[in-house]
């Protein structure tokens, strides 16, 4: 049958970020101290960037607005009046601070000093990954997607995110078209990495990557023991030895040989790197901190870190300047090195903007988490934490889901109580027949203690704990519990004798 060439007609509607949004994006997902080394970046790749290092400087205000030509394909640089267009722009912008709108100038974070919580200086996992991943031979292609997949790993070494979420998330948020299969591919060599099992997905597969990793993989033993993990996993989770050697017909000898070897399997293999190269000691920078004053109202401030107040630079602006008294007899290459200038002040311009959005967005992010989460910051107990989801954070702000977790991940806030990551303030809620709300991290806490204050030579069953969390205030399911005390990594009652 001969193939014909067929033409169709398709309306389709596409998402696409500019480049300063994609710039806002970036800025926004970076912590204090990736931000100072971008900033310090950018101040040396862009001449039109300058820092503001006297009083007189300060005038210009960092927070610029940003009102882009209508014509981009030939800026209007000579017309016929005084500087007007993206020239007048420019000039107006910067030139004293009674021209910046009111709404910019506002202070939204207090000057505070850089802290740092030092916890070690040793080499961190996502570094250790990265220095596998440059030893790899890859593609550029590759490097770009495998680095996507390290900077997302846990800090047991899984990776325990979609798929195809991710590359959801990375062609909207970073423009790189893929699928879950490119990057399953991508995943399958950074688990050839060390530690053996990590880039995994959940824990059966880790196990399964150890054991395939052995030296001693092809013996009978060996194969015996992925055997058990792929299929009589839940056997094998249960430690129900007994009913494995019966459906592999294993000796007693050969059962217990397998039984000790599966033991020495690494169930979070990024946690073990971390022990060995120092992931568990890191430098913490907290982004935001929160006091209280003498009355006991609490105070916000943003880390500003050791990020300097910008503006435009001043030689940048005398170009410009002098190109607008000498408009008439501008030659060929000045009109090219005005453009050049130009250029340079639109993304000096950009960053200056996009860095005092990301200030705007975290704050008011972490001013609805300590509205939300009040009780907490002005008494640091745990119990006192309310049930909260992103959703409901972003439905206070207007701001998108995926903007508030930019905000919260990754970022840490310093209290009187200690310093916390922003992700430990959501918590999922459970609700109860008679219509109450409780934190599950609260349940999870009451469970954990009744655990620890039993009676080890009787333990109690899941039955017992219901009943015990009932007594306490908490009417929830046995099945409810036991996934609880499962989460918690609490063995069942006849193991924890």
């Amino acid at each position: 049958m001969a193939q014909k060439i067929i033409q169709t007609q398709a309306l389709q509607q596409t998402q696409t970020l500019s480049p300063q949004q994609v710039l806002q994006v970036k800025l926004l997902e970076m912590p204090i101290a990736e931000l100072e080394q971008r900033v310090k970046n950018e101040l040396m790749e862009n001449g039109a960037l300058e820092e503001s290092v006297s009083p007189a400087d300060d005038e210009h205000d960092e927070i610029t607005d940003s009102n882009p030509s209508e014509d981009e394909s030939e800026p209007d640089f000579f017309s016929e009046s005084e500087p007007t267009g993206m020239l007048k722009q420019i000039l107006d912008d910067y030139r004293n601070e009674d021209d910046v709108p009111d709404y910019l100038t506002k202070a939204y974070e207090k000057e505070s000093p850089a802290q740092r919580m030092e916890y070690g200086a040793t080499t961190s996992f996502y570094e250790l990954m990265r220095e596998q991943m440059n030893e790899a031979e890859l593609s550029e292609r590759e490097k770009t997607l495998m680095d996507y997949l390290i900077g997302s790993l846990e800090s047991d070494g899984m990776l325990k995110k979609d798929l195809s979420l991710m590359a959801d998330e990375l062609e909207i948020y970073h423009n790189i078209q893929t699928n879950a299969d490119e990057l399953a591919a991508v995943l399958q060599k950074i688990q050839s990495f060390d530690p053996p099992g990590v880039g995994a997905r959940n824990l059966r597969e880790c196990l399964m990557i150890q054991i395939k990793r052995d030296s001693k993989f092809r013996t009978p033993i060996k194969q015996a023991e992925l055997k058990v993990i792929e299929r009589y996993f839940d056997d094998f989770t249960h430690k129900r030895w007994d009913k494995i050697a019966e459906k592999m017909k294993l000796s007693a000898t050969d059962m217990r040989i397998i039984q000790q070897d599966l033991a020495k399997l690494n169930p979070k293999p990024g946690s073990a790197m971390g022990e060995i190269e120092g992931h568990n000691f890191r430098q913490v920078v907290p982004d935001f901190f929160v006091t209280s004053d003498d009355d006991g109202n609490l105070e916000l401030s943003l880390n500003s870190g050791d990020i300097p107040k910008l503006r435009i630079s001043s030689s940048f602006q005398s170009i410009i300047e002098h190109a607008a008294t000498n408009k008439e007899q501008a030659s060929r290459a000045e009109k090219e090195a005005l453009t050049y200038t130009r250029q340079k002040i639109e993304q000096a311009q950009g960053f200056i903007d996009a860095i005092a959005q990301r200030k705007q967005t975290m704050t008011t992010v972490m001013t609805c988490i300590v509205e939300l989460q009040k009780e907490f910051f002005e008494e640091g107990d745990e119990m006192k934490l309310r049930p909260l989801k992103l959703k409901d954070v972003a439905d206070r702000t207007g701001y998108d889901i995926s903007t508030v977790s930019r905000v919260t991940n990754s970022k840490y806030v310093e209290t009187r109580f200690g310093i916390y990551p922003l992700k430990w303030f959501f918590t999922d809620k459970v609700t109860t027949v008679g219509g109450e709300e409780f934190t599950v991290r609260k349940i999870k806490s009451m469970l954990q203690s009744i655990i620890e204050e039993e009676d080890k030579s009787m333990p109690l069953s899941d039955e017992a704990l219901t009943e015990k969390l009932r007594e306490a205030g908490f009417p929830l399911a046995r099945r409810t519990v036991a996934k609880y005390r499962e989460q918690l990594g609490i063995p069942v009652a006849r193991l924890r004798r």
